[in-house]
């Protein structure tokens, strides 16, 4: 009895060291202040998208084949009959009650599924941009501000200059016609190729990673000029401390001084970008995934657009609200774990 009780007692002192977490708490606060704002996002997206004019079934009405007798039942069974508010009304509902998120005006199926399909494509695309653009853009930012104005530096100002000044679109065009020029070198169709599934699973990766090249790059080249120039001026404002001078003059190594000393105090900003790079690299992949037929989110969210698919449109929008809350989180947490010294409530 007595261990019982000894037992109980450390397992509720764990239980309450858990919720009186600065941590937990933050992130507790941080997911129901993301309920109100999924919220309020759906409801002004709904009515956004209920002011263009049309919807679905007036794409029907041209079609002589299909009654008006038809069209109506169509309306009823999707529930566009309603108003607006009873649309929402009754959408919301669903998925609250549910998880249902409803069902495609064009595919006939699921939206839910639909979003399962599609967003680990988006994610694998944006995830293997934000690595690369990480791995390749800080160690060009800290070398610019270590070689400030010499060739190396100047050189690096011009590329990150025109990455940023070339649009999207340009820049997956020019890759368009690189591919054509090296063919079959790189692939700019779907994301797998015809034999996939003859290939072993070593094989399969390799495809997949064969046909993410290309899209990853016209979806990086953006971010890697004003990364690589945030973190070049990052570090020179660091390196010009007092702090910075005095551990210099106390002989410790240059190494040292740049990626111990400067470096952890030139990070912070660049952490508190990532939230911000992953929503960029979500809107990014609107173009990327139509010029290069990758079957993700951005390129699902665009044909629902088109055809006015009510619910699929929504549930695309919701998902990318989602995801930038979760990147703004994310950063959050790291920028506590980088500098223990703040304080996460000042991050509200």
């Amino acid at each position: 009895m007595t261990s019982t009780k000894i037992s109980w007692g450390t397992d509720g002192n764990r239980l309450i060291r858990l919720v009186t977490n600065e941590t937990f708490v933050y992130v507790v606060k941080r997911l129901l202040q993301a309920l109100l704002t999924l919220l309020l996002a759906a409801a002004l997206s709904f009515f956004i998208i209920q002011l263009a004019p049309g919807d679905y079934v007036d794409s029907l009405r041209q079609n002589p084949k299909i009654s008006p007798e038809r069209i109506a039942e169509i309306k009823r069974q999707f529930g566009l009959d309603k108003s607006w508010p009873e649309q929402f009304g009754l959408w919301l509902w669903r998925i609250l009650t549910k998880g249902d998120f409803g069902t495609s005006f064009v595919y006939q199926r699921s939206v839910a599924s639909l979003l399962w399909e599609r967003v680990p494509a988006t994610l694998l695309l944006a995830i293997a941009s934000l690595v690369s653009t990480w791995a390749i853009a800080i160690p060009l930012g800290i070398l610019a501000a270590v070689n400030q104005n010499k060739l190396f530096d100047r050189t690096l100002q011009v590329i990150s200059y025109a990455g940023q000044g070339f649009p999207s679109f340009i820049t997956a065009l020019a890759l368009l016609v690189f591919a054509q020029i090296t063919t079959p070198l790189f692939p700019v169709g779907s994301m797998t190729s015809v034999n996939y599934t003859e290939l072993s699973w070593f094989g399969q990766i390799l495809d997949i990673g064969w046909h993410m090249i290309l899209p990853t790059i016209a979806l990086s080249i953006t971010s890697f000029a004003g990364l690589q120039r945030i973190t070049r001026g990052e570090l020179l404002d660091v390196l010009r401390q007092d702090y910075i001078q005095t551990a210099r003059a106390k002989g410790l190594p240059e190494n040292r001084v740049i990626y111990v000393h400067a470096l952890r105090n030139a990070i912070n900003p660049l952490i508190t970008l990532l939230g911000f790079e992953l929503a960029g690299l979500l809107s990014g992949a609107f173009i990327a995934e139509q010029f290069f037929n990758w079957p993700g989110l951005g390129r699902l969210t665009l044909q629902a657009l088109q055809a006015q698919d009510l619910y699929l449109l929504m549930a695309s929008l919701l998902m990318g609200a989602v995801l930038l809350i979760l990147g703004n989180l994310i950063a959050d947490l790291l920028l506590k774990a980088a500098d223990p010294r703040i304080r996460l409530e000042d991050l509200n």
